[in-house]
């Protein structure tokens, strides 16, 4: 008994030796992804570097139309817009994991600066009616915190902007806009969103970012989308334990803006992998905060991705 129980193990174990063999070897050189430039590209930016040509970068406020084109394999984009889209019958791409989870900052060059600075201050936004903005009101009231008037610019380019030329402004930037600013002006202090998000979620950031899945591919692909989750994985994790290789990528490929300005902002990105599934009720914090981000409710669970 003892000999059959022993060889039953042993033969287990190879089998599980060969299917981890085996999923390691799959060749996802073929993958095609689509990304905005940013830092919710930084999880990609190892991959990249290793096969350029697997990866096209856009301009943010033209990824969405990935979805309709539906010719990526992948596509990496806000999870509110994916879901939205997704549920108004627009796109098919499933939600395989989370890579983002927040790079915006509240800050200002005043001397001293601090968060209840922001308390009967006017504060500039960017984005008006976007999650991005929902969930810093959000932050803000549930901490507090009660500006005396919110305005709005475009994007965060626009507060950088601000935020320069203004002593006084108080402004909602992002990564790597503020690293780029502090560079200019070692006066100017930010204080992570994700902070204040934390106190009153419990959550340690919001579901910014998320790599979904063309159904398609993972139909007819399973193995190769498998294995590619999983370099997708290796590769987000190299933002903590491999930071100069992801700086110096992410600055070759314009992801960021250079190898200085990289390394200095993508730990204040909160790039990290969780697949969608153990995100699912995070996810559903996020999406409660403002549901017509979502398209008037919570994600459907089909719209969740899971590797077989």
């Amino acid at each position: 008994m003892k000999k059959l129980l022993s060889l039953f193990l042993a033969g287990a174990m190879m089998l599980s030796l060969a299917a981890c063999g085996s999923a390691k070897d799959v060749d996802t050189s073929a993958i095609k992804v689509s990304a905005p430039n940013g830092a919710p590209a930084i999880a990609l930016a190892a991959i990249a570097k290793e096969n350029p040509d697997s990866c096209t970068f856009v301009a943010a406020e033209t990824i969405t139309a990935e979805f309709s084109n539906a010719t990526a394999d992948f596509v990496i984009a806000p999870i509110n817009a994916g879901a939205k889209l997704y549920k108004m019958g627009k796109s098919t791409y499933k939600l395989a994991a989370v890579v983002s989870w927040g790079n915006l900052y509240f800050a200002s060059q005043r001397d001293g600066f601090k968060l209840e600075d922001m308390n009967g201050a006017k504060v500039v936004l960017f984005g008006e009616n976007t999650i991005n903005s929902s969930i810093a009101l959000y932050a803000l009231k549930e901490n507090g915190i009660v500006p005396a008037s919110v305005e709005y610019l475009a994007g965060a380019a626009n507060t950088q902007s601000l935020l320069l030329t203004d002593a006084e402004a108080i402004v909602l930037t992002a990564e790597p806009a503020l690293t780029a600013a502090k560079i200019k002006n070692e006066n100017i202090t930010g204080y992570a969103l994700n902070d204040l998000y934390k106190k009153a979620t419990g959550n340690d950031g919001f579901t910014q970012a998320g790599l979904f899945v063309n159904p398609k591919t993972a139909e007819e692909q399973p193995d190769v989308v498998k294995a590619y989750l999983k370099k997708v994985e290796e590769s987000a994790a190299k933002c903590t334990t491999d930071l100069e290789t992801v700086a110096e990528a992410a600055a070759s490929l314009g992801i960021l803006p250079n190898a200085k300005v990289a390394a200095k902002a993508i730990p204040n990105c909160a790039v990290k992998y969780m697949s969608a599934k153990d995100a699912k009720k995070q996810i559903e914090t996020t999406a409660n905060i403002d549901l017509k981000q979502f398209g008037g409710e919570v994600p459907a669970d089909d719209f969740y991705f899971e590797a077989k």
